[in-house]
């Protein structure tokens, strides 16, 4: 049997946890024995200007953590759609915050998942957890992960500094799930 390999870009401006979201991935791999690899890269400046992060999933070694063709990208913004839709590998999957993107995915030959993860985040009273419903919508779609660990990794990453946002957290990423389990 093959071993498998998903390769992730997540992409947005810096503030909107674009690292954070990788982090949580990277953590909830772990948990569950799965080889894992990463790297981010920021623009000019950190908070409002672009930044991405890949992740790759594997259940063998990884040698790089450097992705050129995502099998699935977690899309925040515009620019970022505009920047990454031509890279993404075909019949790969694209997870939209269709509430801060204006246009819809050219390519007929990915599977998009449009999620108002910016209006969502603010239903729930934090527009900071946009991240986190976008990733609840990477669950659901491709269900490469368990819930189960990424509300581990999100408890374990939120737990000494910031613990009052875990539960915040943990509501968003249900919300994100259930806007793409409802969809279907």
């Amino acid at each position: 049997m093959a071993d498998k390999t998903t390769q992730i870009v997540i992409a947005g401006f810096g503030g909107q946890g674009i690292v954070l979201t990788g982090n949580i991935i990277a953590r909830a791999c772990v948990m569950e024995d799965k080889h894992v690899a990463g790297m981010i890269s920021y623009g000019v400046e950190m908070r409002g200007g672009t930044a991405n992060a890949t992740v790759v999933i594997s259940d063998s070694e990884i040698a790089s953590p450097f992705v050129s063709k995502p099998d699935v990208a977690i899309i925040l913004n515009q620019p970022s759609l505009d920047k990454f839709e031509s890279q993404i590998a075909k019949n790969g999957i694209v997870i939209l915050n269709s509430s801060m993107i204006t246009r819809d995915v050219e390519r007929e030959d990915l599977d998009v998942v449009h999620v108002e993860a910016a209006e969502i985040a603010r239903w729930l009273g934090n527009a900071r957890v946009a991240n986190v419903v976008a990733l609840g919508a990477f669950i659901a779609k491709t269900g490469i992960l368990k819930t189960r660990s990424i509300d581990k990794a999100i408890e374990q990453l939120f737990a000494k500094k910031k613990a009052a946002l875990i539960t915040i957290n943990k509501k968003a990423l249900v919300e994100g799930i259930k806007a793409v389990t409802k969809s279907n």
